[in-house]
């Protein structure tokens, strides 16, 4: 048997009070030798029950001091005053148990005074040099080699890495590279800022570094794209922290590891939003979420959980989003009043009995059919679920006095050339003509593609790329917005704070995304080389697809808001009877199943939509006009 597992038989605690005891015995022995050692032919004596009195008593006191909870492993100052503690109170409490044993005989003070000395320096040196051991990587039976890695980044995060990378076997910190001129030359935790950020290429190969971690939590977009390009080009593994805003809202652990994600270049600066505003809206109140199971819907139930609602109801028709998000929810905030409910929005009945029984607030309708493809070719189950449902709700939320209700819409609702387009855009006006009649306040929220969303392209790239491809794209020319799922929540719960009824308001997406690059860094990010190991393969648009998307109509002429990054259209109004007539005419086509009828039905409604089965080559939207008929 080795050393190292005959060690690992002994209890760690016990090796450790095994150590302190005979530390105690040693130091008391040494006190009294070195008092002696001061007296010619002097001898030490010893009475029968001296030791088993300084160490029954020292140990009491170590344990009662709390020295036994702490680890060697992080031993630091705190440990250090426990042992200084310790060591004195021993010396007290000994001093009075031999005054009662023996009344000190042959125990001279002068060794009452050495003794807490001796015994500081016994207890507190092996800790330190053990931290030290280790954290120097000093251990002599180490034989799984270690991963040589740089850091990017010599701020606050990156010296808590490499501390952290100190404490682990398999990693070495061979030094920083970071471009802030005062750290030229400096040394963080014993390793050198070796150079600038645009220079690892050249300094990886330098100090042989096998991998490069990037520690810049609080790095912009662009510093991100920037640092992931070096990184490539040094043509070693790399990971990252997680961002600043996910450690906070506790989506992510500080210093954890993880690989770089696309999100981490696609997305954008932080959001600066008025929680005050937000938490006046929700805080204390009942809220309704529809398709609360959905990658929207429940990272709404997420953000209204956080912000103290009093009851959160929601409703999902999959079975299996609802448990999932469900049991999150009921394990991370268990004081909340919380009811989940498996049915269609579309079921009148079922909605009824829900709005009668849990009164809600404030609605969130995140609930709709998405994907545009799909869809193109299923008009009634669109128009059911995005129009006729949206309705139904909306109808509700207004007989029973909900305070706000608000739409989560979509950028492809603007000159719409998709059968999903059109019918949010219908759900839009409705919701914008029912407000003009009722106490409840209807606010409609516009957003492009949100990353990594359910049936979206990131995670079907992903899939490709795990398979060894084709990745597969519609046009090389083809782009799209996007954000991240969390800050298209917070913006939508700003919009429905800032909201007075009848708005429609359009998220910022930023600059629009070419999905060839999307796919070409998703291919970098995964190791592999976008056209030759992982081939593209352009497949032509499909019906109803754009090119590009729009956030708003040019009639709407947008204005800015209270906050930068949310926008209004001005409203457009549509005859009410007109509207209800022709609502009316497509509940029956769908009852009917006469999808011709529904077709007028949406005809009369959005005049400048047009039905087409094929896109036409090179431009989808060539054809705009305004839903007035203008050409």
């Amino acid at each position: 048997m080795s050393l190292r597992k005959l060690i690992g038989v002994i209890h760690p605690r016990t090796a450790v009070v095994l150590h302190d005891l005979s530390m105690a015995a040693l130091a008391w022995w040494v006190a009294k030798a070195l008092r002696y050692a001061l007296i010619d032919n002097a001898s030490i004596n010893f009475h029968t029950l001296e030791f088993p009195l300084v160490l029954l008593v020292q140990g009491a006191v170590l344990s009662w001091t709390g020295l036994y909870k702490g680890v060697w492993r992080f031993a630091s100052l705190p440990d250090l005053w426990n042992i200084l503690r310790a060591a004195v109170l021993g010396a007290l409490a000994i001093a009075a148990a031999l005054m009662l044993y023996n009344r000190l005989e042959d125990v001279p003070r002068s060794v009452l005074l050495l003794y807490p000395v001796v015994l500081a320096v016994l207890l507190g040196a092996p800790r330190l040099a053990y931290r030290f051991w280790k954290d120097s990587r000093l251990d002599l039976f180490q034989a799984k080699p270690m991963q040589r890695v740089l850091i990017v980044g010599a701020d606050r995060a990156g010296e808590a890495l490499s501390r952290d990378l100190n404490r682990d076997n398999g990693y070495t910190v061979v030094g920083f590279v970071d471009d802030k001129e005062s750290l030229r030359g400096a040394s963080i935790n014993g390793r050198p800022v070796i150079g600038r950020i645009e220079q690892i290429p050249e300094l990886s190969r330098e100090v042989a570094a096998q991998m490069l971690l990037i520690a810049m939590p609080g790095a912009s977009t662009q510093e991100m794209r920037r640092v992931v390009e070096l990184c490539d080009q040094s043509g070693l593994p790399y990971r990252t922290v997680p961002k600043l805003e996910d450690v906070v809202s506790g989506r992510a652990q500080f210093n954890e590891i993880k690989e770089v994600a696309i999100e981490d270049l696609l997305g954008r600066d932080t959001v600066e939003l008025d929680w005050t505003a937000i938490r006046v809206t929700l805080t204390g109140r009942r809220v309704l979420v529809t398709g609360g199971g959905g990658s929207i819907g429940s990272e709404l139930c997420r953000q209204v959980a956080r912000l103290g609602a009093q009851a959160l109801c929601v409703v999902d028709n999959c079975e299996f989003n609802l448990y999932r998000i469900s049991q999150e929810l009921r394990a991370e905030y268990p004081e909340l009043i919380y009811e989940a409910i498996l049915a269609d929005c579309g079921d009148p009945a079922a909605m009824r009995k829900l709005f009668g029984e849990y009164k809600p607030q404030v609605v969130f309708h995140a609930a709709a059919y998405k994907h545009v493809p799909m869809l193109q070719g299923q008009l009634r189950a669109a128009f059911r679920n995005n129009v006729l449902a949206t309705r139904n709700v909306a109808d509700l939320a207004d007989r029973h006095g909900v305070e706000g209700f608000v739409l989560i819409s979509t950028d492809k609702a603007v000159n719409p050339t998709s059968v999903m387009g059109a019918c949010k855009r219908i759900a839009e006006i409705w919701c914008q003509n029912l407000n003009e009649r009722s106490s409840t306040h209807f606010i409609t929220v516009r957003f492009g593609n949100v990353l990594d969303s359910a049936g979206s392209v990131v995670p079907l790239f992903r899939q490709q790329i795990r398979n060894g491809g084709p990745v597969t794209i519609t046009h090389p020319e083809i782009s799209r917005y996007f954000m991240t799922i969390p800050e298209a929540c917070q913006l939508i719960l700003q919009a429905a704070s800032i909201g007075r009824g009848g708005e429609i308001f359009a998220l910022d997406m930023g600059e629009p995304v070419k999905i060839r690059d999307l796919a070409e860094q998703m291919i970098r990010l995964a190791g592999r080389k976008p056209g030759t190991e992982i081939p593209i393969v352009y497949t032509g648009l499909r019906p109803g697809e754009k090119l590009f998307e729009e956030l708003f109509h040019p009639l709407e002429n947008y204005i800015e808001t209270t906050h930068a990054k949310i926008f209004l259209a001005q409203y457009r109004p549509v005859k009410w009877d007109q509207l209800n007539a022709q609502l009316a005419k497509a509940a029956d086509a769908v009852v009917a199943y006469d999808e011709d009828a529904l077709r007028q039905c949406v005809s009369h409604l959005l005049p400048s939509f047009r039905w087409t089965e094929t896109p036409q080559p090179g431009n989808v939207v060539a054809l705009r006009r305004s839903e007035s008929g203008e050409k």
